[in-house]
């Protein structure tokens, strides 16, 4: 669960998941302070950081000589489709067999599930 409070600064949000807390805002261009990454922002963190711990925990388990996984997510929307770029790099001694695996291990993270399967929100407003 996560809970966004935003009082009356532009656009400062404190956000609070789990035992973590954490600010989201908007950049001082669009009348925020810049103290956290955007929203939108944040679908990128969670895609990139997914990525890379999912790697991470399927190469580990299979004791593969993975040094360094950087994962860099990029996002453009064209005739209102959202196109999410994500960009794979596997430091370390891998055959190519390895490194195809690691990139199906990749497309197998929860947010990547998350996002790639119908999504539905539902809200209500409270009294």
């Amino acid at each position: 669960m996560a809970i966004a409070t935003i009082g009356k600064e532009h656009f400062r949000t404190e956000i609070i998941s789990g035992a973590k807390q954490i600010v989201a805002d908007e950049p001082e261009e669009l009348g925020g302070t810049n103290e956290g990454p955007a929203p939108g922002e944040f679908l990128l963190i969670s895609l990139a950081s997914c990525t890379a711990i999912t790697i991470r925990m399927y190469a580990d388990r299979k004791k593969w000589p993975v040094e360094k996984i950087t994962v860099e997510v990029d996002f453009e929307k064209i005739d209102n489709k959202a196109i999410f770029k994500r960009e794979l790099q596997l430091e370390g001694e891998l055959t190519e067999e390895q490194r195809t695996r690691l990139l199906q291990i990749a497309n197998a993270c929860p947010v990547h599930k998350t996002l790639t399967n119908p999504i539905e929100i539902q809200t209500i407003l409270r009294d």
